[in-house]
């Protein structure tokens, strides 16, 4: 397999890793960052770039596990751990005791909704919305609910930890993640954006969206992965493995970024940040 290759590889497993966590979309930039650029279609044959994606996004979900080990070692009951073990924060800083604790089943309520959404439209998402264009329309869409977000939130979060989150807010956050489905609105960005309007904090919001984001992302991975398994050929392998590398290191760089920054920059950068990708995108290619 040609160096070039090998190099197209990392650079979707950087957009990919950069890009997962934060609320901007990482399946509209891998969209865009391919269609208009790199094209792995045309030298990797359509069914194997987009095994190589799901690969990539396994990268992603390591990133996550690492970082929230103690907290999935808790979810599981395999330890119990105390209050500073779980908390994912700043240097120099301790999360403040709370009443209660995150629970499996909070997670479990979260993804019910977007699981069965997800699986009764997968053909036609597949089908119709994987497109430049309609990446564009989620972007735009999806920027607007962030700038709402900050907008309209409660003046004071009522769930400043993740643990404080009730039943009716993670299923109502499952709810909204329902929209994520449409490629480019991104499913951070809509948890977020729906968490902080349910009273959390940008903080809360985040560390529920990641703990939530590996086992729909994994179920998902792990159908793709055996739909498309006689795919994984020996000359993709390499190129294979330098993505899933690329996606993992700057998946754990950017969410260790992100969510020490995130209660003081809330969503209004990211929203920006979109509104001004998918005019660019579209004076671009249209």
């Amino acid at each position: 397999m040609e160096l070039l290759t090998i190099v197209k590889a990392i650079i979707l497993g950087i957009v990919e890793g950069l890009t997962e966590f934060a609320p901007v979309s990482s399946t509209g930039h891998m969209i865009i960052v391919d269609d208009m650029w790199l094209k792995s279609q045309e030298f990797l044959g359509k069914y194997t770039a987009n095994s190589f994606k799901v690969v990539i996004q396994l990268g992603s979900i390591l990133a996550v596990v690492i970082l929230f080990r103690n907290r999935f070692i808790d979810l599981l009951g395999l330890r119990k751990l105390s209050r500073q073990d779980l908390a994912v924060v700043p240097e120099g800083q301790r999360q403040a005791p709370v009443e209660g604790r995150l629970k499996l089943t909070h997670i479990l309520v979260g993804l019910l909704p977007a699981g069965v959404f997800g699986f009764l439209l997968e053909d036609y998402i597949d089908e119709h919305l994987f497109s430049t264009f309609t990446v564009l329309i989620g972007l735009v869409v999806g920027a607007l609910f962030m700038i709402c977000a900050d907008r309209f939130a409660p003046a004071t979060a009522r769930t400043e930890s993740v643990d404080q989150i009730t039943y009716r807010q993670a299923l109502s956050v499952g709810l909204i993640q329902c929209i994520s489905l449409w490629p480019g609105f991104s499913r951070s960005g809509s948890t977020i954006s729906g968490g902080v309007l349910l009273g959390m904090s940008h903080r809360a919001a985040a560390d529920f969206t990641f703990i939530m984001a590996v086992p729909i992302m994994a179920g998902a991975s792990l159908i793709s992965l055996l739909k498309n398994w006689q795919y994984f050929t020996l000359d993709a392998l390499p190129f294979f493995i330098a993505g899933f590398i690329s996606a993992f290191v700057f998946a754990l760089v950017s969410m260790r970024f992100f969510l020490k920054l995130i209660n003081r920059i809330k969503l209004m950068p990211f929203a920006i940040y979109r509104i001004v990708l998918a005019g660019a995108v579209y004076l671009i290619w249209f």
